[in-house]
């Protein structure tokens, strides 16, 4: 299950790192942000201030009488800030203009590109959820996708009551189309994000205003967050309900008012979003003369808004390295951390109006270049990911847009190597210790007064250490599992079977096939197959139905199979989960269950089951009517359930992750809900029935699930995740860490550092027991394919750009799933170049997994032969890739020597030498070659 949700403004140096690494601090590589994080991006010297300051003796540059050169330079420097803009999505059914049919519009306030993604439901219909309208009823300039639904864009409208712009859609509904419900999502283009009813569609159920009178009435669609029965009905009735001016608003679900009059309705849903600002400084820099000496006088003017304060130094050298200059300074400017200072700048009224912030600085010359960053309230920015540097010593301006050359040549940067940085930073940090054990720990050579000083002195020392990490953290990955080949080693994992790998892969764990004593991620060999889509609920006999073919997936090859949720639920998808311990789902009972896994182990397939721990829906109703009392084995009170969930008075701690809102967030810090979701992993695996159940037992065996996909473990800690592998002890696990790639303007930013940082950061948080579905690399496979720009395949160091560029071992890559593809659709693969995103996956290191709509396509062949040859090159989690080429048509590698593959229209051939190449695999836009032996 995915949610599709606007990404939180991030700020960095939020709070103080915790250290579980065994490795000191100082002497581990960073480097500095890249161009990528030039949002908000802190200066490390800015990190977590320390001490109250005091303010500097500053003496006012307007006292003494300067002399101007008639020579004024202005360097100008254009930047970006991200703001959150509150608007709403509107949804009007009326009356058609004859009174006898009606009209519905779908309208939102905020600024993008809007396409409006929808289908129906028709009175009676047994199929799939959605269908895709009839003619009469599709809008101008709509696009069909595939049968089952519509894209329509939005239109700019006046309407709107406040005098904004509204986007908005029409769609014309007659009575004689038969249609009982629409159903759509809102997808911004500019942003690439998903507008939901929370993680449902939103319904539109019209069967009281079409068919009032007659019948038809009585038929409810089939699907949607209106006509759920039981408890999920039960949750919305619970949800606050808001006023706009004299219209209801709902915050979860488009419906029909309570009176059942055919007289249309309007809803509003309150959405926020993510846009950028443009801003710019301009730094004008002249000579001025005092007393016989000379004077670079800079004065500063930008149209950033608000509280904006300059943290300003000076340098003496190509190094760039900060210093206080001598004094005066600006009334008001204080010192920080004896490294840089603060200056707040006024606020003034031009004359062509709205309001600008400006400041005035005079340095003694003799300096090179002067060196800034600008904060807002709680946000940095920086230029292109470095600090703002104006020349004293030269003339020239800067040209506001341009790209990184542009830069360099108009500043004339040197970027600095990770080495210097490093040296310089821990110089920083040794001599701040070594000052505080001057200070503080020695008064004239005379021992420590108090333990009070001794305790001032540790906890000084540990924010500098912290400061240290925080850094490192944001700059790098947590973890880097190298590629470089090696020589390699011999790891017995079974009587008489030997696997060959390089000796990188022995350096974590050791690698075994008994699922006893393996941490969560296999022997690194393994192939995975999503056993379902997001319709498989609807056959009601799909565990028989997967038992049928058992033996042709372990035939292509596949070794772990991943199965759908298996508890009784909500939803007949299986992500509401309900009772935990009752196994008798829309896909099948617990007996189909058990039978199917042990069908899977005949063949030797390991079977995945999708535990879904992030949230949990009630049973019962409390005082107050919210539903939050849990039936069932775990009965559950509020205590169980976080407590800044608003919508269901949770007694628990605050939620450790994202909330999921659509039911109760249950609040793993209670050690009473670890316990019982433990002993429930553990029954799923070997049936570990507690006596305090005190009811009928079934006659089982085991379960004999092997491992586990984690539902949205965005939710919660991922420390959580590792007590309950520690407990459950599975073979492999992999969680769905899923959130917004970086966009720019709409396109997907080149670099994905910080979202493939987030979800490393949450595999070790893990301690590595997990992996975790490779978000990044679909990410930007889509993008490459999509535009034919192939060299986003590689990464500012040579390496694949996503989570198997970092970690690949504990990466499990993808190019679609049942939230993805299948009839949801909510982010297809492009169309058409399914069998390249294979090419690459399948080749690649990390664990690929194989959606099931592809295997039983008209791929399943090439597929088939990917994973032959996958298999027979002993490719596997941490195999070495040398990128060859990654360029606009096309991306070249060769992984470990043994396999060379191309994809994209351009041309690539492996390299000819000593080693000899023969054509294995060719389809559109994708080559695979073997390695002769010699």
């Amino acid at each position: 299950m995915s949610t599709v949700a606007l990404e939180p403004l991030l700020h960095l140096c939020t709070r103080k790192p915790s250290f579980h690494t065994q490795t000191p601090i100082l002497l581990r590589p960073f480097f500095l942000p890249t161009r990528s994080s030039n949002l908000n991006d802190a200066s490390f010297i800015f990190c977590q201030p320390r001490r109250t300051l005091s303010p500097v003796p500053a003496a006012s540059l307007t006292d003494t009488p300067t002399l101007q050169c008639p020579q004024t330079t202005t360097n100008t420097f254009a930047f970006n800030r991200t703001q959150m803009v509150t608007g709403k999505i509107f949804v009007r059914l009326d009356r058609g203009k004859d009174m006898k049919d009606w009209e519905l519009m779908v309208g939102c306030s905020l600024p993008g590109k809007w396409v409006l993604h929808w289908g129906v439901t028709f009175l009676g219909d047994a199929g799939r959820e959605w269908d895709q309208p009839p003619h009469d009823m599709i809008p101008p300039g709509s696009v069909p996708v595939k049968d089952y639904a519509v894209e329509t864009p939005f239109k700019k409208s006046s309407l709107y009551a406040e005098g904004d712009t509204l986007h908005e859609v029409r769609i014309d509904i007659r009575a004689k189309n038969g249609i009982s419900a629409i159903h759509f999502v809102l997808k911004d283009k500019e942003a690439g994000a998903w507008y939901k009813n929370e993680t449902r569609d939103f319904v539109v159920s019209l069967v009281n205003y079409l068919y009032a009178d007659s019948d038809a009435s009585k038929i409810e669609p089939k699907r949607g967050f209106v006509f759920w029965p039981g408890n999920l009905w039960q949750i919305y009735n619970m949800f606050p309900k808001s006023k706009a001016g004299e219209n209801e608003s709902s915050e979860y679900r488009v419906s029909e008012r309570e009176n059942n009059q055919p007289k249309g309705f309007y809803e509003e849903v309150y959405v926020t979003k993510k846009v950028l600002v443009n801003n710019s400084i301009s730094v004008s820099t002249k000579k001025c003369f005092e007393s016989g000496s000379v004077k670079d006088l800079l004065y500063f003017e930008t149209d950033l808004p608000g509280d904006v304060v300059i943290h300003w130094g000076v340098c003496t050298d190509a190094s760039r390295r900060w210093e206080i200059p001598p004094p005066p300074y600006p009334p008001g400017t204080v010192a920080f951390k004896d490294k840089a200072l603060r200056t707040q700048l006024r606020g003034i009224e031009p004359r062509d109006g709205g309001k600008v912030y400006s400041a005035e600085i005079a340095i003694e010359e003799g300096f090179t270049g002067f060196v800034f960053v600008l904060k807002q309230n709680e946000n940095w920015f920086k230029y292109l990911g470095n600090d703002f540097y104006v020349p004293l010593s030269i003339s020239g301006s800067l040209p506001s847009t341009g790209n990184k050359e542009d830069l360099k040549e108009g500043l004339q940067i040197e970027e600095p190597s990770q080495e210097n940085y490093l040296f310089a930073f821990t110089d920083t940090i040794a001599n701040e210790i070594k000052n505080i054990v001057k200070g503080n720990f020695y008064e004239k050579n005379q021992k420590i007064k108090s333990k009070k000083a001794q305790q001032s002195i540790f906890e000084e020392i540990e924010r500098l250490a912290a400061e240290a990490y925080n850094i490192f953290r944001i700059s790098i990955p947590t973890f880097f599992e190298p590629t470089t080949a090696k020589p390699e080693a011999t790891i017995v994992v079974e009587p008489e079977t030997t696997i060959m790998v390089p000796e990188a892969s022995v350096e974590s764990e050791t690698i075994s096939l008994d699922p006893k004593i393996c941490s969560g991620t296999g022997t690194g060999y393994e192939i995975l197959c999503q056993g379902f889509n997001w319709e498989s609920h609807r056959c009601g006999r799909w565990y028989k139905e997967l038992k049928e073919i058992a033996s042709e997936l372990a035939s292509i090859g596949f070794t772990v199979v991943w199965l759908p949720p298996p508890t009784e639920s909500v939803s007949p998808e299986g992500y509401m989960p309900k009772d935990l311990y009752n196994l008798n789902s829309r896909y099948g009972n617990i007996d189909e269950l058990k039978d199917l896994v042990k069908s899977f182990h005949e063949v030797g397939i390991k079977a995945l089951g999708d535990a879904v721990l992030n949230h949990r829906c009630a049973h019962y109703q409390n005082r107050n009517g919210v539903w939050n009392v849990f039936g069932g084995c775990l009965d559950w009170d509020d205590r169980a359930i976080v407590s800044d969930d608003p919508h269901f008075q949770g007694r628990g701690n605050k939620s450790s992750g994202d909330n999921f809102h659509a039911a109760p967030n249950i609040d793993h810090s209670q050690e009473f809900v670890r316990k019982d979701l433990k002993e429930w992993l553990c029954w799923l695996r070997w049936l570990c029935w507690r006596a305090k159940y005190r009811m009928p037992v079934p006659t089982l065996k085991e379960i004999g699930y092997d491992g586990w996909r984690l539902d949205f473990v965005r939710g919660f800690w991922g420390g959580y995740v590792k007590d309950y592998i520690e407990a459950s002890e599975p073979y492999f696990s992999v969680g769905e860490y899923w959130d917004s790639l970086s966009y720019t303007y709409g396109e997907t930013d080149h670099n994905q550092d910080a979202h493939r940082q987030r979800i490393v950061d949450w595999i070790n948080a893990t301690n590595g027991t997990s992996g975790a579905f490779d978000v990044t690399t679909k990410g930007i496979l889509h993008t490459a394919l999509e535009k034919c720009e192939y060299e986003r395949l590689s990464d500012e160091k040579g390496k694949p750009p996503g989570v198997i560029g970092w970690w690949p071992s504990r990466a499990v890559t993808f190019i679609e799933n049942h939230d993805t593809g299948s009839t949801q659709g909510h982010w297809r693969f492009p169309s058409g170049k399914e069998m390249q995103g294979y090419a690459y996956i399948l080749t690649h290191p990390g664990t690929p997994s194989v959606f099931y709509d592809h295997i039983f396509s008209h791929y399943k062949a090439e597929i088939t032969s990917l994973i032959s040859l996958r298999k027979r090159n002993k490719i596997h989690c941490r195999s070495t890739v040398q990128i060859s080429k990654a360029e606009k048509d096309v991306y070249a590698a060769i992984i470990d020597e043994k396999v060379a593959m191309k994809i994209g229209p351009g041309r690539f051939e492996p390299p000819s030498g000593s080693q000899k190449w023969s054509l294995a695999i060719e389809g559109k836009d994708y080559k695979i070659w073997e390695a002769l032996l010699p």
